[in-house]
């Protein structure tokens, strides 16, 4: 048995990733609107991306990921593009390096 990661375009632009065992049903469930989630009231959405997995936690593991991921990198990773995905991962690496202050907050001349 294979479990997915997925990822719906939403009528209104958003974006919505998911984890299932029968992507099919899923997506008929989405688009009938039978599930109380995101999508209910953003419907007709569209499967932009799906990928298989052995077991439900790596299928869990990378919807929760992708959920972090901004909207840029989110499209990169729909159109394949694993060199722009790999470039945006090192600009927010980059965002969060840590300050090369000294951590001091008194104004110097202020003793």
């Amino acid at each position: 048995m294979s479990f997915y990661a997925y990822m719906l375009r939403c009528r209104d632009g958003s974006y919505y990733t998911g984890h299932t065992e029968d992507l099919e049903v899923r997506l008929a469930q989405h688009q009938r609107g039978t599930l109380p989630c995101y999508t209910h009231r953003r419907r007709p959405v569209e499967l932009v991306w799906s990928e298989a997995f052995d077991t439900r936690y790596e299928a869990l593991a990378a919807e929760r990921q992708i959920k972090g991921w901004s909207r840029a990198k989110k499209e990169a990773l729909i159109a394949g593009d694993w060199k722009r995905i790999s470039e945006l991962a090192r600009n927010r690496q980059d965002d969060n390096r840590p300050s090369t202050s000294s951590g001091r907050t008194d104004l110097i001349g202020s003793e």
